[in-house]
């Protein structure tokens, strides 16, 4: 968990948030191949076929940024945010069997401690520096850290495990596939990205790849 939203967080400062859900949406594909090479699971040639689809459409969203765009350093980032995929994906297959043997609860209070203690070392001494921890910080920083802080990291990672426990991790992955669609929304309204024909393009094959992926297998 830790390595993963590392990544991200990283990632993100070198390229858009449009770029980096989409790159979050191939999770399904990565779960995929990392339980065929780590669990053995049988790879169908549909999901092969997936797979080669979902990255066709990563394969586009590097060549796009290749460039350079609105942020620096945008392939460094991808490779990051990349690197991240993989991890999570790793995460996804392992914790499935914790899951089920442990409550959401447990398992989270667990892991923010181990988490704390790990970052605690690297972190503490830019805390001073921050200036959402003096006077001179307005209601809004606040506001955003809050919701971070409490919607996307502490709910989204306690509501994981209690999906693990009902489905497989491939599918739980699937739903990550909302997250290209509502940043693309929110990131050009506030214009911290722009449109263009590679995304919608990119974001269609990583959807089809991951329909494909996600598909039960017939006997």
């Amino acid at each position: 968990m830790v390595l993963t939203q590392l990544s991200y967080t990283i990632a993100l400062d070198m390229t858009t948030p449009v770029t980096m859900s989409l790159l979050v949406a191939l999770s399904p594909i990565v779960v995929l191949l990392l339980s065929a090479l780590l669990l053995k699971d049988p790879l169908s040639v549909k999901k092969a076929l997936g797979v080669m689809t979902g990255i066709s459409g990563a394969v586009i969203i590097i060549l796009q940024n290749r460039n350079g765009g609105i942020s620096s350093n945008n392939s460094l980032g991808i490779l990051i945010a990349l690197v991240g995929v993989f991890i999570q994906g790793t995460y996804f297959i392992f914790i499935r069997n914790v899951a089920k043997k442990y409550s959401p609860i447990t398992m989270m209070k667990w892991m923010f401690l181990f988490a704390t203690v790990i970052l605690t070392p690297f972190t503490i001494s830019e805390l001073p520096a921050q200036r959402i921890f003096t006077l001179e910080v307005t209601l809004l920083p606040i506001i955003q850290l809050s919701y971070s802080l409490i919607f996307s990291c502490c709910l989204a990672v306690f509501l994981l495990p209690v999906a693990l426990r009902r489905i497989k991790p491939t599918t739980a992955s699937m739903y990550g596939n909302l997250q290209p669609l509502t940043a693309s929304i929110v990131a050009i309204i506030i214009g911290q990205d722009v449109f263009n024909w590679a995304k919608p393009l990119a974001l269609f094959l990583i959807i089809a790849g991951v329909y494909l992926v996600t598909q039960p297998q017939r006997s």
